[in-house]
């Protein structure tokens, strides 16, 4: 358990809620640009290739719910498709993902599925509950980019019964001092749960939360208070909107304040990111002093927090939670004035999936585009999350993620073979057979370890890499029916143990000379 660290208001931060907000607002499925809220929405086919835009038929109160995309499910269990946002890898990036299903599979409840975010596996999206009130459903995390572009995935698993869909999706840089106490690039933090307390007006975002982030009304039935209007709070780490600190859960006597907060039950053996809120709009100078000592659970998180005009924020980085929550704000021996808290907010705490080898990514991704009709779920990390690997594309374990196979045999490719493929030095086999593919075959002489290579059955021209011969472990060498011209070159013919076919089929090429 790491203990919870305390940041009074140190940082001498002006917040203007003029200036636009960065960030990437994708409508998913739209045709159009629109604006919604001060925000520039975009049509969502600059940054996806696949899917299908559908309409909802029923009426929505946010037009950016009124069209989405899916995905067919059909042969597509465990293969992701992916959003591609280019971004700063430098910077951390709040991601948020929105679902509205309306009826578009027709089944009467919408399907359940995964999100991914480069190669980490993010979590279930289940918007079943909330579909059935009428409400939408939305995701929210902290991620770091590994790479220039932030992929942003959904993937059918063994429960999904229809097409995955999304409505919109949200990419928006965060300052440096936001959540910095996570090491991001061995951890991501998922949304559990961001309140007002005190609140009961609608959701507060943008322009209040310069980065929009969403503070949702709490507790408004349970020992509310208003706060001045004045309290001076601009500068607290993690950057929460003034006006979280309008309201207030709090008790008039110096008695705890206990809440069911974050509401509902939380699944064991996980760690979370949790940071409270606190600012007082009385001062010492009144002859009271509010200092707090605060338990989750039963176990101490604080003791003697001292809340002040000012502002305080006091958080965890990883903090065990299992089941029902119980948070209690006690005044500390010798407060005589309540407790209080104005905001709090809870995250799942992620293991970074990791990435690919670039060099493996840089080189799949040129293969890709060698082909003109690659498969559909080739986007985002060609390994990771590992039950999400590429169509065809089987890659190692451990520390060092690399590509060490590749089976597209009768996908219905076509174009040609990228030199790129040259790249993936830790290949041991590629299929290839039964495609369309034309041009000449790459010198593949960088691959050391390849096993087995089988380009039969396609329309490849040109002559044979005398190369080939010379790769030490080749068993397997299958060239028939292609277009291949010259002489086989007697190192191959001549290679021990090597089972090479070049016929039926070339025609133009001869064998060699003994």
């Amino acid at each position: 358990m790491i203990a919870p660290r305390l940041f009074l208001l140190f940082l001498l931060l002006l917040i203007s809620f003029s200036q636009p907000l960065r960030g990437v607002f994708i409508d998913c499925g739209a045709n159009v640009e629109s604006t919604v809220n001060g925000l520039e929405w975009v049509p969502d086919t600059s940054y996806i290739s696949t899917g299908t835009s559908k309409n909802l038929a029923q009426e929505v109160l946010i037009p950016t719910l009124a069209t989405l995309r899916t995905f067919h499910l059909q042969n597509n269990v465990f293969k992701k498709f992916c959003y591609e946002i280019p971004v700063d890898r430098t910077r951390k990036y709040l991601v948020r993902t929105t679902y509205y299903y309306g009826g578009v599979n027709g089944n009467v409840n919408p399907p359940v599925f995964d999100q991914i975010v480069d190669g980490t596996l993010w979590s279930v999206v289940n918007t079943t509950e909330d579909y059935l009130s009428g409400n939408l459903s939305y995701y929210e995390g902290v991620f770091m980019p590994t790479g220039k572009n932030l992929s942003v995935c959904l993937a059918a698993n063994t429960y999904t019964d229809s097409d995955p869909f999304i409505s919109a999706l949200e990419v928006v840089p965060l300052w440096d001092q936001l959540y910095n106490s996570t090491d991001f690039k061995a951890y991501a933090l998922g949304l559990v749960a961001r309140h007002s307390f005190g609140y009961d007006e609608p959701v507060i975002g943008y322009p209040d939360d310069q980065f929009n982030r969403y503070w949702a009304p709490f507790g408004e039935y349970a020992f509310p208070q208003s706060t001045s209007q004045n309290l001076a709070v601009s500068g607290i780490w993690n950057l929460p909107p003034a006006k979280v600190f309008q309201t207030r859960l709090s008790r008039s006597l110096a008695v705890p304040l206990t809440l069911l907060w974050p509401p509902g039950p939380l699944p064991g053996s996980e760690s979370y990111y949790i940071a409270l809120y606190f600012a007082d709009d009385q001062s010492s100078a009144s002859g009271n002093s509010r200092t707090l000592d605060i338990t989750i659970n039963g176990v101490t998180y604080y003791t003697n927090l001292s809340v002040t005009p000012a502002g305080i924020v006091v958080f965890a980085n990883q903090w065990p939670l299992s089941g029902v929550t119980n948070l209690t704000l006690t005044p500390s021996p010798g407060s005589n004035v309540g407790p209080l808290i104005n905001a709090g907010e809870v995250f799942r705490v992620l293991q970074a999936g990791g990435k690919t080898l670039a060099r493996d990514v840089i080189a799949m991704i040129n293969l890709k585009r060698s082909f003109h009709n690659p498969p559909a779920d080739w986007s985002g990390d060609p390994c990771l999350p590992s039950q999400y690997s590429w169509t065809g594309v089987t890659c190692s374990e451990g520390a060092r993620i690399r590509v060490v196979s590749l089976n597209l045999t009768s996908l219905n490719l076509s174009g040609s073979i990228s030199s790129s493929i040259t790249r993936l030095t830790a290949l041991t086999s590629i299929l290839l057979g039964n495609n369309g593919l034309s041009g000449t075959i790459p010198d593949v002489s960088s691959l050391k370890g390849l096993e087995i290579l089988h380009l039969e059955d396609n329309h490849l021209s040109g002559m044979i890499p005398p190369s080939l011969g010379n790769l030490r472990n080749l068993r397997e060498l299958f060239l028939q029916n292609n277009n291949l011209t010259g002489q086989v070159p007697s190192n191959v013919t001549g290679k021990p143990g090597l089972t090479l076919r070049y016929t039926p089929g070339n025609p133009l090429l001869t064998p060699s000379q003994p």
